[in-house]
C-alpha cells in the first residue's frame, strides 16, 4: 500500500468513526412495500435503482445461473426459497440462482478445496477475519472496482465509503462489505432460563475469570449440561472476544490490541493476554467446564446451544443478537448475552463479512448484479434472508414478522452476510428499534490504533502459507484447553518460527509504521 493511498483510508476511517460517535450517521429501517425497481437507500443518500442497469438490458441478457458458496447449515425448505428467488431474479437480471451453504466444520476445508480446483462459482463468503486476504493472494477472487462502478451504484449510494476502503487489500476491493454495525464487541450467550433457576446473579461477572464460579454452579447443579461449548475459531482468544487486531486478515500473523495504545505489532505468543487466556481456558478445560472434544468438534455453537445440553457459548455480540439466536434455536425468551470487553472500532469491522466475485466466475456482471440487489432490494434481501411470506413468516406491520409452524424449515440466520441488514424485517420478539440500536451501538467505541490500516502480505506470501499450516495443527487445540500451554505453546512457538513468522512480523511492523508516520 502507498503512503497516499494509506492516508486516504485512514483519513476516511477516522472521519466516519466520528460521525459515529456524534451519531451523525442515521439508518433508517427497510420497507414492508411489495417490490419495485427503486429503492430509498439507507444512509440518507439520494434513492437509488436497485437493478435499473439490469431491467433496462433485460431482454439483451442471456439466461444465467448464479452460484452461490456461503457459510450455513442447508435449510429444509432451501429449494422453495430458491425457486421464488428465480422467479423474481429471472424478471429483473434474467438469472436463477443455486444457493450452497456450506456448514461452519468443513467451511475452511471445502473452500480451499474449491479454489484449488478452481471450482466454477460465482459468489463466494469472505471475511477479514477468514483468510480474504490469503485467497486473494492466490487469485481465487476478482477486482470488483470496475464492475461496482458499472453495475454496483446501488451499492455506493448506499454504502458508507468507508466500509469499502478499509476492505482495500493493496488499494483495490475484491470483495463487497456488508451494510452492517461497525462497532465489534465479543462475550457470550447464555441461558438465562437455567441462570435464574439456579440463583446465578451473571451482573457480577466482568471478565473471563468470573465464569469459574458460574459454571462450577452448573457442573454442581445440572450434571448433564456442558456449561461452555467451544470449536475451531470460537473460543476466548477469538480476536472478537481478545481485540486482537490483525490489522488486515487475522490468519496473518502479527496482532496489536484494539482496546490499547501500544503499536508494537507482536505474535500473539508474545501477547500476555493471549497466553494468560490460554491458561485460564486450560484450567476450565481441566475443571471439566468445556466439551472434551473441543479441538474436534465440528457442530456449530447454534446447533450445540439449542440442543437443550450447553448453558452457554462465545459470540461476537451486537444489539439484540441474543434475540436473533433465541429465535434460530426456538429458546425465545431464555437466552440473554453478556460483554466481556470493551467496544472497539478497527478497519477489520470493515471487512468482516463480504461477498466476492470467484476468479471461476462465468459471468462477473451478473454476479455484481446480483450483490447489487441484496444491498438495494427489500424483498430479495428478506426473502433469501426469512424466507417466503405466509409459509415461513407472517408480516404484521411496518417491517415486524412474526413466525410460523415451518420458520424452522428456512430460518438460516445468516442477515449480516447479505448485503444490507438495514433492509432486514424485525421478528416480534426483537427490539422493534433494532436498527437504531445498532447505530447506537457504534457510539464511544474504543478506535484502535490500527484504524485504517490493512496489510498486504504480497511479500511473505511463502511465509503465510507455512504458518497457516501450522495453526491447523496447534492452534484449536491450545485455544480450546485441549492440550498443555506449558508443553505445546513452546513447540508451537519453534514451529511457527520455522514458518517463517519473524519475517511476517518485520514486514508487518515495517507496513504499519509507515502508515503511522503519515497521520
Amino acid at each position: 500500500m502507498t503512503r497516499t493511498k494509506s492516508g486516504v483510508i485512514h483519513t476516511a476511517m477516522l472521519l466516519l468513526a466520528c460521525l459515529i460517535l456524534m451519531s451523525a450517521c442515521s439508518k433508517e429501517t427497510g420497507t414492508n412495500s411489495p417490490p419495485n425497481n427503486n429503492v430509498s437507500s439507507i444512509n440518507n443518500h439520494e434513492t437509488v435503482s436497485a437493478s435499473n442497469v439490469a431491467n433496462e438490458n433485460n431482454n439483451k441478457l442471456e439466461p444465467y445461473t448464479l452460484r452461490f458458496v456461503y457459510t450455513g447449515s442447508p435449510q429444509r425448505d432451501e429449494l422453495a426459497v430458491e425457486q421464488a428467488m428465480n422467479e423474481y431474479l429471472l424478471t429483473k437480471i434474467n438469472a436463477k440462482i443455486d444457493l450452497m451453504p456450506i456448514d461452519w466444520g468443513p467451511w475452511d476445508d471445502k473452500v480451499n478445496l474449491m479454489i484449488a480446483s478452481r471450482e466454477k462459482v460465482d459468489i463466494i463468503f469472505t471475511a477479514q477475519w477468514n483468510k480474504h486476504a490469503v485467497n486473494v493472494s492466490k487469485g481465487a477472487f476478482l477486482e470488483l472496482d470496475e464492475l461496482l462502478e458499472q453495475y454496483g451504484q446501488g451499492i455506493l449510494q448506499s454504502l458508507d465509503p468507508v466500509f469499502l476502503a478499509g476492505a482495500k487489500i493493496n488499494g483495490k476491493n475484491y470483495a463487497v462489505p456488508t451494510n452492517k454495525e461497525l462497532a465489534a464487541q465479543g462475550g457470550i450467550i447464555y441461558r438465562s432460563d437455567v441462570a435464574e433457576e439456579l440463583g446465578i446473579d451473571m451482573s457480577k461477572v466482568k471478565k473471563i475469570e468470573d465464569l469459574d464460579e458460574v459454571y462450577q454452579t452448573i457442573i454442581s447443579k445440572k450434571p448433564g449440561m456442558t456449561p461452555l461449548y467451544m470449536k475451531l475459531g470460537e473460543t476466548f482468544n477469538t480476536h472478537y472476544i481478545g481485540n486482537f487486531d490483525g490489522l488486515g486478515d487475522t490468519s496473518i500473523p502479527g496482532i496489536i490490541l484494539k482496546d490499547e495504545d501500544g503499536t508494537i505489532v507482536k505474535p500473539a505468543y508474545e501477547v500476555e493476554r493471549y497466553v494468560n487466556t490460554l491458561r485460564i481456558t486450560r484450567q476450565f478445560f481441566q475443571k471439566g467446564y468445556i466439551n472434551k472434544d473441543a479441538a474436534t468438534n465440528q457442530t456449530m455453537n447454534n446447533d450445540a446451544i439449542s440442543s437443550g445440553d450447553v448453558f452457554s457459548i462465545t459470540s461476537a455480540l451486537k444489539p439484540g443478537k441474543n434475540e436473533e439466536l433465541a429465535i434460530q434455536t426456538g429458546l425465545i425468551g431464555k437466552l440473554a448475552q453478556l460483554a466481556l470487553n470493551e467496544k472497539t472500532i478497527a478497519t477489520s469491522e470493515t471487512a468482516g463479512s463480504m461477498l466476492a466475485i470467484s476468479s471461476t466466475s462465468q459471468n462477473p456482471v451478473r454476479a455484481m448484479m446480483f450483490i447489487n440487489m441484496l444491498h438495494t432490494d427489500p424483498y430479495l434481501n428478506n426473502l433469501i434472508n426469512y424466507g417466503i411470506e405466509g409459509k415461513h413468516y407472517i408480516k404484521l406491520e411496518d417491517n415486524i414478522i412474526k413466525s410460523t409452524e415451518l420458520t424452522k424449515d428456512y430460518n438460516p440466520g445468516a442477515n449480516w452476510m447479505f448485503g444490507n441488514q438495514f433492509l432486514n424485517y424485525v421478528w416480534e420478539t426483537e427490539d422493534p428499534l433494532k436498527w437504531e440500536r445498532f447505530k447506537e451501538f457504534s457510539q464511544n467505541a474504543k478506535l484502535s490504533p490500527g484504524l485504517g490500516f490493512v496489510f498486504n502480505g504480497d511479500a511473505v506470501k511463502a511465509e503465510v502459507a507455512a504458518v497457516v499450516n501450522v495453526d491447523r495443527q496447534y492452534q484449536t487445540a491450545l485455544e480450546t484447553g485441549s492440550v498443555d500451554v506449558d508443553k505445546v505453546l513452546p513447540e508451537y512457538r519453534e514451529s511457527l518460527k520455522a514458518a517463517g513468522i519473524e519475517k511476517i512480523i518485520k514486514e508487518k511492523q515495517a507496513q504499519f509504521d509507515q502508515f503511522l508516520a503519515n497521520k
